[in-house]
């Protein structure tokens, strides 16, 4: 029996998620522009009309938009999208704009720009740090355990007690090493290194199709090469060495997300499987009925998603501007205003074509699509 999280508990868990890591994504590049001098005119939470906000005593404009997707600060001299001078900047009293942020050099206007994803970053590090403290760090080794039955591994002629050294030339560290890399790999044929008896051999195997359907009706396909892991291990760790196992477990997580994320783009995975802020609200409210430290655990995922889409070297993005302040340190000059103009035109064309695609995604992921069609036929 499929369950359903329900309407509200999907926007609060959406709500919890979005809206914390946006607000502090945005205080990422506030704080490190007011450290560098910048005036912030206005710090919003959503986008459109503001529904209530206040003014502090430095003059930023601290507000709430109606449309909860994203959000902004905004620098004073940050006039249009490309950040950009214009004629009004030049009008300004010199001691005034010498607090704007077009007045301040490409390393620190960079340093604000990059001060975002890096936030992002941060806050999973010390998710998963924390999450390191409390649980310890899974440290089972990439040993067979057990061998299914008619498995690829039990065809391959794997055996209990074999020590999974590498497979397709990557280094399987811990049993969620491998179970990360077969689960994004259905149907592939790959190479497998391993220690039997103390002796290294090398075979390969196509791993097996696995279709599932969760709590909450969600279908999808997965990897397997059919085996079981010996005794888990968790080696506790204290304050000192769990901020290392958050950098490794977040470096671990982004890892996963390129792999599957470079299988879309070369075709080995569909398309349909890129979601947008719909799906993210679907998998938030799951996330919140099972539990806390679900939910706590997605913010993580979703803060490191966040980090990387914001590098990006697209337009419109931080990392549309960190591409074009490296241009400029290396010309010593910045690009010229047109280029920047079309530049991000079609950065924010990119944008909304890919808005659209994963909110057509998004949408059929509720069955939206296969009820229309219902509906026609």
């Amino acid at each position: 029996m499929t369950q359903n999280p329900g309407f509200l508990l999907t926007i609060l868990a959406f709500a919890l998620v979005l809206g914390p890591l946006v607000f502090l994504h945005e205080l990422g590049h506030y704080f490190v522009g007011r450290w560098f001098g910048v005036k912030a005119e206005a710090f919003s939470v959503g986008f459109g009309r503001e529904i209530f906000g206040v003014t502090d005593r430095r003059g930023t404009r601290w507000k709430f938009g109606w449309l909860p997707l994203g959000g902004y600060v905004r620098f004073a001299g940050d006039m249009n999208p490309a950040s950009q001078p214009d004629a009004q900047w030049l009008e300004l009293p010199a001691a005034e704009r010498a607090r704007t942020f077009q007045a301040k050099p490409v390393w620190q206007r960079a340093l604000i720009v990059a001060a975002g994803p890096v936030t992002n970053f941060i806050i999973a590090i010390l998710i998963f740090a924390a999450f390191a403290m409390i649980l310890g760090v899974d440290r089972t080794p990439a040993t067979v355990g057990g061998v299914l039955a008619n498995s690829p591994a039990a065809e391959a002629g794997l055996s209990a007690g074999d020590r999974i050294v590498s497979m397709d030339g990557r280094s399987m560290e811990s049993f969620k090493d491998l179970a990360n890399f077969t689960v994004l790999r259905p149907a592939e044929t790959v190479s497998v290194t391993y220690r039997h008896d103390g002796e290294l051999r090398k075979t390969s195997l196509t791993l097996a199709t696995i279709h599932e359907r969760d709590r909450f009706g969600n279908e999808f396909s997965r990897g397997q090469i059919g085996i079981a892991p010996g005794a888990p291990v968790y080696q506790p760790v204290g304050v000192l060495q769990a901020l290392p196992a958050g950098v490794q477990m977040t470096r671990d997580t982004l890892g996963w997300m390129l792999d599957g994320l470079g299988q879309i783009v070369t075709g080995r995975r569909s398309v349909d499987e890129l979601g947008g802020p719909i799906r993210i609200a679907k998998i938030s409210g799951e996330q919140l009925s099972l539990g806390l430290p679900a939910l706590i655990s997605l913010i993580a995922v979703i803060s490191i998603n966040l980090g990387f889409i914001n590098l990006l070297p697209v337009p419109m993005l931080d990392g549309g501007h960190l591409f074009f302040y490296a241009i400029e340190a290396i010309r010593r000059k910045p690009v010229e205003p047109q280029v920047m103009e079309w530049a991000f035109r079609g950065g924010l064309a990119a944008i909304l074509a890919l808005f659209l695609l994963v909110t057509i995604n998004d949408l059929g992921s509720l069955g939206v699509w296969h009820s229309l069609a219902g509906l026609i036929g």
